[in-house]
């Protein structure tokens, strides 16, 4: 296999379990090269993500680093051996690159669990209401730039309202619902928009009141991704530099936990499809 100038954010994933793997073993990638009759530099490339590996030698590695989950190394191989090709290929060379992996997150993704505060979930989001939002980035964005990103963030709703929709369990606070980063008109459609998603039985919607004590448990925003197997889950948060992807397995327990605690202090789907109802009515 050749060597990747620029491996993408679930060639990395898997790159970084398998080193994972190979730590808990106690193993050093020269006794793993040695063990697998390889040189070194080929563990250090597949370690990096720079250079595929096939399922043969995964399962070879699996074995060295006596792993048993079966469900994990089948979906360790999966990552490995997927050559899809998807929607999100047209935009190579077009937008950063973390576009592109935030789209294939989404495709291989078995569920998504948002938290919002300030800005509606990016696939719940109007074109309108997208386009509002990526008009306000600094530096400014040239029309070519914008119109890009807005068709990309519209295309990520392929997942939820294509198909073979996956399931979305979304927290919003009720002041991502109240600020108006468009125009009223743009708001009012937006907040409609929302109300006629959670209608599909895939789609749960959660409402924090302002009046809502406990507050401090959905005090930040994250995109939780489920993958094929709990091991494999992603949380993304917004960095300074951009998106910012968790997946070390203490962290994952701690956002879990995070998201049925915002969960609690949330208002139920009904109560909140009648608050935001109520705030369209107010536009």
């Amino acid at each position: 296999m050749g060597t990747r100038r620029e491996p993408t954010a679930r060639q990395l994933r898997l790159a970084t379990e398998l080193r994972r793997l190979r730590d808990a073993a106690g193993l050093t990638a020269r006794e793993t090269a040695k063990l697998l009759g390889v040189s070194n530099v080929q563990i250090s490339q597949i370690e990096a993500g720079l250079s595929g590996v096939s399922e043969q030698r995964l399962r070879r590695l699996a074995s060295l680093y006596a792993c048993t989950d079966k469900e994990f190394i089948d979906a360790l191989v999966e990552m490995a051996t997927d050559r899809t090709r998807g929607w999100w290929e047209e935009y190579r060379g077009l937008l950063p690159t973390p576009f592109l992996d935030l789209a294939e997150l989404d495709h291989h993704g078995r569920f998504q669990r948002n938290v919002a505060i300030l800005f509606v979930p990016g696939l719940l989001q109007t074109e309108a209401y997208a386009r509002a939002v990526y008009a306000t980035r600094v530096p400014e964005l040239t029309k070519e730039q914008l119109e890009l990103r807005v068709r990309h963030r519209m295309a990520r709703r392929v997942i939820i309202e294509g198909p073979s929709p996956v399931p979305l369990d979304a927290v919003i606070h009720e002041a991502a619902l109240r600020i108006m980063v468009g125009t009223r008109a743009a708001a009012r459609a937006q907040l409609a928009h929302i109300l006629e998603l959670s209608d599909a039985a895939h789609i749960t919607v959660q409402v924090i009141p302002f009046e809502q004590e406990g507050f401090a448990w959905g005090s930040s925003s994250m995109a939780y991704v489920g993958g094929n197997v709990a091991k494999l889950d992603t949380v993304i948060r917004d960095g300074p530099t951009g998106a910012l992807y968790i997946d070390a397995e203490s962290q994952l327990d701690t956002y879990r936990a995070r998201f049925r605690r915002v969960q609690t202090v949330a208002l139920d789907p009904e109560r909140s499809r009648d608050l935001i109802g109520r705030l369209a009515k107010e536009l």
